[in-house]
C-alpha cells in the first residue's frame, strides 16, 4: 500500500472519530455541567468557584515547508499547539487545536473561541456566588492559569514570585493544586496515545486531524475506562512556563484575585501548606 493511501486512511479515520464521537465525549458544557466541575475543583483542590485548569500543550512536528520560523517555539523545536480547559477528572472540557509553535499560549486562549466565549459570557458559566461559608462580596465563577497568562475576572493566575508574603504564597499553591489537573491531563494523554512523544510526521493539517481524534477519544477513555492504577502511573513533566508581558491585569481581575487572595487567608477558606 502506497504512503499517500496509506496517509488518507489515517486522516479519514481520525476525522471519522473525532466526528463520531465529539458530541458525546466533548460537547458545549452546560450550566449544571460547570456546577459539577466546580464541586470537584472544591473537593478536590480545594478552590471553589474554578470551573477548569487551562494550559497549552506543545506537539512536536517536522518542519513544514516553506513555514519559516511560525512553527518554532521557544523551547527550540517545531510544533502545534493544544490547549485545553480541563476538569479534576483529567478530562478536556474546551480545546483549541493547531496554532503556531512560535505564538505564545495566552494570545492563543485571546484569540481563540474559548478565550472570547468565556470573556463574552458565551458559555453559560454561572453567575458569580458566595465563597463557601463566607458572607463576603460574590466571587465570580474563573478558570486557572500560569504565569503565562493574562489576568482577567474570568481567569486567575499566580502572584509573581518575587517578594511573595505569606499570603501571596498560599494564593500560589491553591492555584497550583488546581492547576495541575491539566497537567495531569496532558500526562495521561501524552503516556496513552505515544505518537505524541516524538515529531509526528505530517502536514499540519493531519496533524491536527490526528490530535482531534486523540483528544476524544482521551475523553471517552476518562468517562468510562479509568482504572486507579492508571492515575498512579502518571509522569508530569517540568513546567517550563513562558513568561511574557502581554499587557496590564485589568483592575477588575486584581480585584477578584484579592478576593480570593482574602477568602484563602480566612478562618473558612484556610487550607494547611505542606511542610
Amino acid at each position: 500500500m502506497g504512503t499517500s493511501t496509506i496517509a488518507g486512511v489515517v486522516r479519514a479515520t481520525c476525522s471519522a472519530i473525532w466526528w463520531r464521537l465529539k458530541a458525546s465525549v466533548l460537547p458545549p458544557p452546560t450550566r449544571q455541567q460547570w456546577f459539577d466541575i466546580a464541586q470537584g475543583f472544591l473537593e478536590r483542590a480545594q478552590f471553589p468557584n474554578c470551573i477548569g485548569a487551562l494550559d497549552g500543550k506543545h506537539i512536536r512536528v517536522k518542519k513544514p515547508p516553506n513555514s519559516g520560523s511560525q512553527y518554532y517555539n521557544y523551547k527550540q523545536f517545531f510544533s502545534v499547539v493544544l490547549l485545553a480547559l480541563a476538569d479534576t477528572n483529567y478530562r478536556f472540557i474546551i480545546v483549541d487545536i493547531g496554532s503556531y509553535g512560535r505564538t505564545a499560549e495566552a494570545r492563543i486562549f485571546m484569540a481563540s473561541r474559548m478565550g472570547r466565549w468565556l470573556q463574552s459570557n458565551q458559555l453559560d458559566v454561572p453567575e458569580p456566588a458566595n465563597l463557601p461559608g463566607s458572607s463576603g462580596p460574590p466571587a465570580p465563577y474563573v478558570v486557572v492559569g500560569d504565569e503565562g497568562f493574562a489576568l482577567s475576572p474570568h481567569l486567575m493566575r499566580p502572584f509573581p514570585r518575587r517578594g511573595l508574603d505569606a499570603k501571596r504564597r498560599h494564593f500560589n499553591y491553591r492555584l497550583s493544586r488546581a492547576r495541575r489537573y491539566v497537567e495531569c491531563a496532558f500526562g495521561f494523554f501524552s503516556n496513552k496515545w505515544r505518537v505524541f512523544l516524538s515529531a509526528i510526521q505530517l502536514a499540519p493539517q493531519n496533524v491536527n486531524v490526528v490530535i482531534q481524534a486523540c483528544v476524544v477519544l482521551h475523553n471517552y477513555i476518562r468517562t468510562y475506562d479509568t482504572t486507579p492504577e492508571e492515575e498512579a502511573d502518571v509522569y508530569i513533566p517540568p513546567s517550563q512556563t513562558e513568561t511574557l508581558p502581554l499587557g496590564r491585569s485589568g483592575s477588575v481581575g486584581l480585584r477578584v484575585r484579592e478576593l480570593f487572595l482574602d477568602y484563602f487567608s480566612s478562618p473558612e477558606g484556610s487550607f494547611p501548606l505542606p511542610q
